[in-house]
């Protein structure tokens, strides 16, 4: 099933796409809610690198300043090709020059003197020294102080707070990428048909939940100086079987996120079904809190109970948290 883009013409179109916390303080009572409608939307050789072993550095993960004799260690194992480090297991062409393992099952020939790269030959000595050198997270030059033990450096990167962030809407329509200061903006002049409201207490109000396949609805609430995305999405689970999944996102790493707190109410029909949590920063997305059921869930019968001519109307109140 194609998914058309979630910045359609207008906030009244629904956006099919493809199937793929813990509690806090319960806000204050506030002024009466808004509401809106949201529609369905150079290398060195080895014996070189091998004869600076001696000053390399201990194992361990630190941060701080880089001193230029450890720089000119760790820049013996930038790969000539994308730059990044050469880590173990490490490669050599026959002449000893090296290249990331990654950049090597894409050539045919060493990218510094043109000679064979097969048969492979293991460089042990550069592994040695790799071991005992701490190398910089891959988002240095974005404001990470950090420098790891080549084996922690992959877990690292991928949950590094400087790393790019990716478009938060759902969907894998959108590939944008860029810092945190540029979402809003990417989201302002990208995805126009998202609705923003003000205030820590509104309604959002998802329209044709009835509509067939995977849907999902999305806004945006400003209060206390940031922004949140809140994401109603529906999957079919399996054949006849609908669930919906509700959360809040920051606009903002898991450190700010940490200082708040939501709360999703379905009211009506004298019935109430509440939902707690910390909002999840856009760096950790909506996916992985729909696969750990982290957010509220519930199924097309529960739906009806609250809905109303097919519109179903979720309280979000976003509080701070006591420190």
């Amino acid at each position: 099933m194609s998914r058309p883009s979630s910045t359609g013409p207008s906030a009244n179109k629904p956006c099919s796409k493809q199937p793929p916390p813990q509690p806090q303080h319960a806000p204050s009572p506030a002024a009466p809610p808004a509401a809106a409608t949201i529609s369905a939307a150079g290398p060195g050789s080895s014996a070189v690198a091998a004869a600076a072993v001696i000053s390399a550095p201990g194992g361990g993960g630190g941060a701080g300043p880089v001193s230029p004799q450890h720089h000119e260690l760790t820049s013996l194992f930038e790969c000539p090709v994308c730059f990044d480090y050469v880590l173990p297991p490490i490669l050599q062409c026959q002449a000893g020059h090296l290249v990331c393992n990654q950049c090597r099952q894409k050539l045919s020939c060493c990218p510094t003197c043109r000679g064979a790269l097969t048969p492979s030959i293991r460089n042990l000595a550069m592994e040695k020294v790799a071991s005992a050198v701490l190398f910089p997270c891959k988002y240095a030059t974005t404001g990470c102080s950090l420098t790891l033990h080549h084996t922690e450096k992959p877990e690292h990167e991928d949950i590094c707070e400087y790393r790019p962030y990716s478009c938060p809407c759902p969907g894998a329509s959108c590939k944008w990428q860029g810092s945190l200061e540029a979402v809003m903006s990417h989201l302002m002049h990208a995805h126009k048909s998202i609705t923003t409201l003000q205030g820590e207490d509104i309604v959002f109000l998802a329209t044709d939940i009835n509509l067939p396949g995977a849907v999902d609805w999305v806004m945006m609430q400003s209060c206390f100086g940031h922004h949140f995305m809140l994401v109603l999405e529906k999957q079919e689970k399996y054949e006849g079987h609908q669930q919906f999944f509700a959360i809040v996102l920051l606009i903002g790493t898991r450190k700010q996120a940490e200082n708040f707190a939501y709360r999703l109410e379905l009211n009506g029909n004298r019935r109430r079904l509440t939902w707690e949590a910390t909002p999840r920063s856009i760096h950790d997305g909506v996916s992985a809190a729909i696969m750990n059921s982290d957010c509220l869930v519930f199924d097309t019968a529960i739906a009806h109970l609250f809905a109303d001519n097919g519109n179903l109307g979720i309280n979000v109140t976003i509080s701070t948290c006591c420190p």
